[in-house]
């Protein structure tokens, strides 16, 4: 076991306070996003007391990570504004689409590529600040009362949310129907004129979106998702083909180990409307939430993935906690010690690697720690 350090990521929806503050550290003036630990190529993190990359050391040691790369990646995330609308794919799509682009000759850094690797991403994230996002389709009960407020207002471009749900993804993202009318009207509309509460939130979220995205149709697209607000310690768990976005709040991040991003709205990125519609779930979904088992000081969310468990452990004192590597601790609140056959102590902010086959078995002193690692069989 050892210290791992990274740098965090400058997006423009970051914070530019919330990472530093966590880090003890002066703001940089920058949005910094997110801050991985983890071996994904695409920022590794480094081993605290060579400073070599984990991709590299991993590379060279197979057998201390238990596999060629860790299955998972822990993120904190620091978002002051949205995120764009997006999904991942299946393991099988992922692998597909992987092979499909390659042989197209088509650069893993382009910025038209779908899949920059062969894995699927689901994911969880567990609010540590009040955290505002967006995930799945709303029910349709939820969506015809929202359509007919619109309609009672004589709002353009509503026909396409009358459509089924694939379809009218579709036409919102190819601008048919008047899309662009509605967007602009959703602009400027009075969420207050709504008496329906779940009406008005939607409304209130997109005309937010609209003030971050004028003229996007991700803001109408918004109509149809679910929104939650997420108190601290609250999860979502987003498996392949779920759309969502998260709004603004600060969490931890876990998820299979990929970069695989399909985006419909909300960003100046590359969007592909046939392969999003492709790798979406249209399945209605009227509670995103996910609960965790609670035993003691720890709370276990099991998303029903093979490539992660996360524990959210409060420390007060000594807390014994058996967990077999390869496993990443992330401490996000006091200083904590992990111990095992050696100890290391880790402050708000940093993290340590758990090697395959080491067990911890303790975290002492006073704080919070974050552990992702694989299910047990």
């Amino acid at each position: 076991m050892f210290e791992i350090v990274n740098d965090p990521r400058n997006y423009s929806w970051g914070s530019r306070t919330a990472i530093a503050e966590l880090l003890g550290q002066t703001p940089s003036g920058e949005p910094e996003a997110e801050l991985w630990f983890g071996d994904h190529p695409a920022c590794s993190a480094r081993i605290a007391s060579t400073d070599e990359p984990l991709s590299t050391w991993g590379a060279r040691h197979p057998e201390r990570l238990g596999g060629d790369r860790l299955p998972f990646l822990i993120k904190i995330l620091a978002a002051d504004s949205p995120l764009s609308i997006q999904a991942h794919p299946t393991l099988h799509q992922a692998r597909e689409g992987f092979a499909r682009e390659n042989a197209l000759g088509v650069p893993v850094d382009a910025p038209n590529r779908n899949y920059r690797d062969a894995n699927h991403k689901p994911e969880i994230i567990v609010a540590l600040t009040e955290f505002s996002a967006l995930c799945g389709f709303r029910p349709s009960e939820s969506r015809d009362r929202i359509v007919a407020h619109l309609d009672s207002l004589h709002i353009p471009g509503t026909e396409a949310l009358k459509l089924p749900l694939a379809e009218s993804v579709e036409a919102l993202l190819s601008r048919r129907f008047g899309t662009d009318a509605l967007v602009d009207a959703l602009a400027s509309s009075d969420p207050s004129t709504a008496l329906d509460d779940d009406v008005r939130d939607a409304l209130v979220v997109a005309t937010g979106l609209a003030r971050h995205f004028p003229s996007d149709p991700g803001v109408a697209l918004s109509l149809l998702l679910n929104h939650r607000t997420l108190s601290p310690g609250e999860a979502l768990f987003l498996p392949a083909g779920n759309i969502h976005a998260y709004l603004r709040g600060v969490g931890v991040e876990v998820m299979a180990a990929s970069d695989n991003v399909l985006r419909g709205g909300l960003t100046e990125k590359h969007i592909d409307v046939t392969e999003l519609l492709a790798v979406l779930d249209f399945t209605e979904l009227a509670d995103p939430t996910l609960a965790p088992a609670v035993a003691g000081p720890v709370r276990t969310f099991t998303p029903g993935v093979s490539d992660f468990v996360v524990h959210d452990v409060t420390v007060i004192d000594l807390v014994p906690l058996q967990v077999v590597g390869p496993a990443i601790v992330v401490v996000t609140e006091g200083s904590i010690e992990c111990r095992a056959d050696a100890t290391v102590p880790l402050s708000r902010g940093h993290a340590a690697l758990v090697e395959a086959g080491e067990t911890l078995v303790e975290l002492a002193g006073k704080g919070r720690a974050f552990i992702a690692t694989r299910p047990r069989n």
